[in-house]
């Protein structure tokens, strides 16, 4: 039997750290989903990934069951660590935080192709390339 889904609710967790606190209790409780229990196999799935942000992307069913689907980090998060920055710049075009090369750009853009809305490689890079500057880091070729 397929089970109706109620709803979907997107969450950007520290891997391996999720509590019931907020966000995570407020956004699962008033579906009636059990909260402890999303929490106790989404720190499992992601506790070898400790220190990245991971989405997760959760289908809530009608008998308040669900399943969840993780997501790579967020591109930004992926380009701090790779650059060793802490945050990004508030004036992009006129500060530069940091650099990074090429190689490592379509590292990345390789980790999150399935994530961006192409399949391209060389758009994937593009794409990659701009949350970058927009962040003030400089991409070496």
């Amino acid at each position: 039997m397929i089970k109706k889904i109620i709803t979907t609710v997107k969450l950007a967790l520290p891997a391996g750290k999720a509590t019931p606190a907020p966000p995570v209790g407020p956004a699962l409780g008033q579906h009636g989903v059990n909260i402890m229990m999303f929490v106790k196999e989404y720190n499992a799935r992601t506790e070898e990934q400790k220190g990245s942000i991971i989405p997760a992307e959760i289908q809530i069913y009608e008998d308040k069951s669900f399943t969840f689907i993780l997501k790579t980090p967020p591109a930004s998060i992926l380009l701090k660590q790779a650059t060793g920055i802490e945050k990004a710049t508030k004036a992009p075009r006129r500060e530069q935080v940091g650099s990074i090369s090429y190689k490592e750009i379509q590292n990345i853009a390789k980790i999150k192709i399935n994530e961006l809305n192409t399949k391209d490689l060389s758009k994937a890079i593009k794409i990659i390339e701009g949350t970058a500057k927009n962040m003030g880091i400089s991409v070496e070729t």
